[in-house]
């Protein structure tokens, strides 16, 4: 069963709100295996609105759209939905009396204009609200396919969805699941992953292998169909397993956690404690670190020492290093490691220092990022040139740091590098070991 999905509203064009239905459902579709093929988004027009949705029946078996069956003159999709089936509208009496209804129920007056939501495309049942006012349409076509139309506010949404046509499709669609599993992978670039990947991308059907790279990570989805969720499970399940076993240590997760929930997880596994010392990422570092409940067992701080004199008077950061390496260098963002150690007596500490951009600072150049860990006798750091604007440059080092991090409490972590900052940077793309 092939699946469309339509979001209703200018305002998604617009930017002003993001099509967060259209995920949710295709989530929710995928788990009783109806296959989403395409979404849509249209403006508050009828013309267009007709047209996405004759778009729509012509490539897939099953249309949902949201939005646009409010009471107001821009809510238009019964009309556009009419048009688009070349039948018209016809006022039901049971809504209108379930409308008149729900108004008397909150001692309201209702506008004559809410009227216009017991008007029904021809031929079409409908599903009633218990939260909103918006009444659910269903229609199906000669061709025996079906259209679905839903409320644009999340909460009413999912009230049908799951009231009603998922476990409708779910039926028609007989015993189906679809079961995805992401493996994320950092320090290793898209085109590395691609060709490590080749052959089981190239032979993959059921299951599937794809890729998304986004800001210092990779993402591999296996996604396999099969008749139970156990048997697309177990379809997935040696293909994972394999593609784990490819990237090696590159891999961080293959349950779609994030970075710091993984490190807070070895954390937490091994009593150790955490802190951190920022100049490039000034705090957002720490944002990762805390974000996870419980993260107060294992984290205990991070210095923000954005200004020289800061990194000096509060970290400790040498006058050599300052008037030598300069701040943008490994030298200082080892010492800053060793100075958040010492001022939060943690057992393993980390450091980020460099240039976010977009101009040159310290006689470096924009994305150059440093990093460094202090752990016992143990001081490691690396230096690379990370690519993008301001906040890409902030977020691959904050993944730097988390996968020094990951590594060292995985025992895996790289020996330190002894060449010269400048060198590390040319040398090593962020996408390196």
């Amino acid at each position: 069963m092939k699946a469309e999905i339509v979001g209703v509203g200018t305002e998604i064009l617009l930017g002003q709100i993001c099509n967060n239905n259209a995920q949710w459902m295709s989530q929710r579709l995928a788990v009783i295996g109806v296959d989403v093929l395409h979404h849509q988004a249209v403006g508050d027009n009828e013309q267009r609105i007709a047209e996405a949705f004759r778009l729509a029946l012509s490539r897939g078996d099953v249309v949902i759209a949201t939005g646009g069956l409010g009471p107001t003159q821009d809510d238009i999709t019964r009309e556009g939905l009419a048009a688009a089936l070349g039948v018209g509208l016809v006022r039901h009496p049971d809504i209108e009396e379930f409308l008149r209804e729900k108004f008397r129920r909150l001692g309201r007056h209702m506008p004559e204009i809410n009227l216009r939501q017991a008007d029904v495309p021809e031929g079409a049942r409908t599903i009633l609200p218990d939260r909103g006012t918006a009444p659910g349409l269903v229609l199906e076509t000669p061709q025996g396919k079906r259209i679905y139309a839903v409320p644009g506010v999340p909460a009413e949404m999912r009230e049908m969805m799951d009231g009603a046509i998922l476990p409708e499709l779910a039926e028609l669609a007989g015993p189906a699941a679809l079961v995805s599993r992401t493996i994320r992978a950092t320090g290793i670039a898209e085109s590395k992953v691609a060709e490590t990947l080749d052959d089981l991308f190239q032979r993959s059907a059921n299951p599937s292998v794809a890729y998304l790279a986004s800001s210092g990570e990779v993402k591999v989805r296996i996604t396999a169909k099969a008749a139970t969720r156990g048997d697309a499970e177990e379809l997935v399940r040696p293909v994972a397993e394999e593609v784990a076993a490819r990237l090696g240590v590159h891999a961080f997760t293959t349950e779609d956690e994030e970075l710091e929930q993984v490190v807070g997880r070895l954390l937490e596994a091994r009593a150790q404690t955490v802190s951190c010392a920022e100049s490039l990422t000034g705090g957002s570092l720490a944002v990762r670190l805390s974000a996870a409940p419980g993260a107060s067992t294992y984290f205990k701080g991070s210095a923000v020492c954005y200004t020289t004199a800061a990194k000096r008077e509060i970290l400790g950061v040498s006058a050599a290093t300052i008037a030598g390496p300069g701040v943008v260098s490994e030298e200082c963002a080892g010492e800053m490691a060793t100075g958040a150690r010492r001022i939060f007596d943690s057992d393993v500490a980390v450091a980020l220092t460099g240039v976010a951009g977009p101009d040159p600072h310290d006689g470096k150049p924009p994305g150059v990022v440093c990093a460094a860990l202090a752990a016992g006798d143990v001081l490691l750091s690396r230096s690379f040139r990370a690519p993008g604007d301001r906040e890409m440059v902030r977020r691959w080092a904050e993944q730097a740091a988390l996968d020094m991090l990951r590594r060292h409490l995985e025992g895996e972590a790289e020996p330190p590098d002894q060449r010269p900052a400048t060198q590390a940077v040319q040398a090593r793309p962020p996408s390196s070991d």
